[in-house]
């Protein structure tokens, strides 16, 4: 006999949801490994099995599984209680088969273990302990009552098989041991890597809406170039009607009121195309770093925090210049936002460069971060500064992602990002790029 979760994988959907179909096809597997199992043991190899109990019991699942087909809902992606009441039912039966089988002395008693490691990696921890609990109570129950496992006329063992309690206890224990360690092992694996897809897909999101601001910075200030020659053939038009229409003339107010509308047209485009970056920036405007830093904390300043940027150079190379990259400045706003959100009334930003090296350090006044986390930082949902410290509460769409799209963004950017705790308190972010690499990006 087989399980009907040990074929294959399933495939997962958002949310932790599994496919009906999945699940009927691996089901329709199961019902064909156990049934030529149990007739090859049967009429095969000679153990007389309770043939017709056991066919009851894989007929039931055929039954289930038709049902399924028949209502014409193979597509649709079950939720969490769904997906976990066919798992139950799947480590049910199987524990019913083995229980006409010979119990804990059944070989294929193993495949208990498979419905739990499905589970451990699609569903959440609460419903994965209600599904190892099960397990446990199946793995008692058949410890202690089941039927016994037939002797073999082919084989010559006409008796059926009595191994020692001790032997029976052994099993038992192994196989519980087992269940709890390898679900408890899937399902952190599992976790790990569902928080890791979620955090990346919220760094795409992020860097995503900066590309969307850079292209809307450079739309205008491309607008306001085009439309600058047809407002100047207005305002010319314009100005010579006036000229000939006479002052007391029912259109020289008309005429008057278009100059000045027009003029402030101009003036609106010629803002735009001046300030690009206030509006988004223009992704082939070159920084300076200082000019870096103050764009990227603009968005993200609050009232009470000081942002100051402070410029040093280590030697006599010219200043390093940028091109505006979505990456460094969604990356470095997120690392200047949290500083402020811990701060108590300063953050510095502190840029240097040198012929080899370009570095930018941000340091707050707030709390520092936490010892015991200093190692993890930069993982997803990672998050230990108590917002307390400065007297307000963590944002509400702070999950402990900022800092890891940041690395994460700032890493496509080819920089090194370092974290600690500065000598006088505070907590320190260090990130550098080699000079090559941060001034490439604008080639």
């Amino acid at each position: 006999m087989t399980s009907d979760d040990a074929t294959t994988t399933p495939a997962l959907a958002a949310g932790g949801r599994i496919s009906l179909r999945t699940l009927i096809a691996i089901r329709w597997i199961a019902v064909a490994g156990q049934l030529a199992t149990v007739l090859l043991v049967h009429y095969g190899l000679g153990y007389r099995l309770p043939i017709w109990p056991a066919l009851a019991v894989i007929g039931v699942s055929v039954l289930l599984n038709l049902a399924a087909m028949i209502q014409g809902r193979v597509r649709i992606r079950l939720g969490e209680r769904d997906a976990a009441l066919y798992l139950s039912y799947d480590l049910l039966q199987l524990s019913v088969l083995l229980y006409l089988t010979g119990g804990l002395q059944n070989p294929f008693v193993l495949l208990l273990l498979a419905p739990l490691t499905v589970s451990a990696i699609i569903l959440s921890r609460g419903a994965t302990i209600a599904m190892t609990a099960i397990t446990l109570a199946s793995l008692t129950v058949l410890a202690i009552w089941h039927y016994p496992l037939p002797g073999s006329r082919l084989l010559a063992v006409a008796e059926p098989l009595e191994p020692s309690p001790v032997y029976e206890l052994g099993v038992w224990f192994a196989l519980s041991l087992s269940a709890v360690f390898v679900t408890a092992y899937v399902w952190q694996v599992a976790d790990e890597a569902r928080r890791i897809g979620e955090a990346l897909a919220a760094s795409q999101t992020a860097l995503a809406r900066e590309q969307r601001l850079s292209a809307v910075g450079a739309l205008a200030a491309a607008a306001a170039h085009e439309l600058g020659t047809p407002l100047g053939t207005i305002a010319v038009v314009a100005h010579e009607l006036a000229d000939e229409v006479p002052p007391d003339s029912p259109l020289a107010e008309d005429l008057a009121l278009l100059r000045s509308q027009t003029e402030r047209c101009r003036e609106i485009l010629a803002s735009l195309a001046q300030r690009p970056e206030t509006e988004g920036g223009d992704p082939f405007e070159l920084l300076s770093l200082a000019a870096l830093i103050e764009t990227a904390a603009e968005p993200h300043r609050r009232d009470g925090i000081e942002v100051a940027v402070k410029a040093a150079p280590q030697d006599s190379s010219r200043p390093p210049m940028a091109r505006r990259s979505p990456e460094m400045l969604q990356g470095l706003g997120n690392l200047l936002q949290n500083a402020q959100q811990f701060a108590h009334s300063r953050v510095s930003a502190r840029a240097e460069w040198s012929r080899s090296e370009v570095a930018i350090t941000i340091t707050d006044d707030g709390p520092g971060f936490p010892p015991s986390l200093l190692n993890r930082l930069g993982e997803p949902y990672l998050s230990g500064r108590d917002p307390s410290a400065r007297g307000g509460a963590r944002d509400g769409n702070h999950m402990g992602l900022g800092i890891f799209i940041a690395v994460t963004l700032l890493g496509h950017s080819g920089a090194e990002v370092r974290f600690a705790n500065a000598r006088g308190g505070g907590a320190q972010v260090v990130v550098r790029w080699k000079r090559h690499i941060f001034e490439g990006a604008r080639r």
